[in-house]
């Protein structure tokens, strides 16, 4: 019954965003999108923030996007950084908001977004990270999960947890300053960081073994599978 090993991308199950703890939607509307729920679809009080924050840098620092328009550039477009491509991000945002409610719009972001590790949305994060369900995540790994947005592969804790503390106290600290989380409670949070679950790597004949099997999937259930649970000896 044991695991021997994992790999590729990993999905986790839908979480609808009733189903999380409240601490994490709320980590992570205070660093990606404090005004979401007022907005329709693109800020423009933070994208004129980050155009002043550029121009004063004399480079890209800011990006001023919302959840709205993250949530249709990961879904429909492609990585470019190009004039035109924000211009259709722009569109797409718009035509989000009409179309889908805030509730649906944060729920989307939640489970497609990327969190680093090869881990999409919050409950493959919380059980690669932590080893169990979105839903039980508490406050310091609520931050740990929403300070991963900025930059998932370096911010990695399974590639540098010091830096990925680091993230989830500035997380608790713009919770505090946009009024959902008290001074009192971050402090708590700050004092017991999130703790990772150990990852058990496969060693000697087991990683040769574990090798050899993927091997032969292609020949049992093609080249474009789903995701896969291989039980073997």
């Amino acid at each position: 019954g044991a695991v021997l090993a994992r790999s590729g991308d990993v999905y986790g199950r839908l979480a609808r965003l009733e189903q999380l703890p409240p601490a994490l939607p709320a980590a992570v509307l205070a660093t990606e999108d404090r005004r979401f729920y007022s907005h329709f679809g693109i800020d423009l009080i933070g994208l004129a923030r980050a155009m002043v924050a550029n121009i004063q840098a004399g480079k890209i620092v800011q990006g001023g996007s919302t959840i709205t328009q993250q949530v249709a550039k990961n879904l429909f477009l492609t990585p470019e950084r190009t004039i035109r491509r924000k211009f259709q991000e722009l569109l797409l945002a718009l035509w989000l908001e009409q179309k889908f409610s805030k509730g649906q719009i944060l729920t989307i972001y939640l489970n497609r977004v990327y969190l680093g590790s090869g881990t999409y949305g919050v409950d493959a994060a919380a059980k690669r990270y932590f080893g169990k369900s979105v839903r039980q995540v508490g406050l310091a790994e609520a931050a740990l999960l929403a300070g991963l947005l900025k930059a998932p592969s370096r911010l990695s804790p399974a590639r540098d947890l010091k830096a990925a503390h680091r993230r989830a106290r500035v997380v608790l600290d713009s919770m505090v300053a946009a009024g959902f989380l008290s001074p009192a409670d971050a402090a708590s949070a700050k004092k017991n960081p999130a703790r990772l679950v150990k990852q058990e790597k496969p060693s000697g004949a087991a990683r040769y073994f574990s090798d050899w099997v993927r091997e032969q999937l292609p020949a049992y259930a093609g080249r474009d599978a789903p995701a896969l649970t291989v039980h073997t000896t």
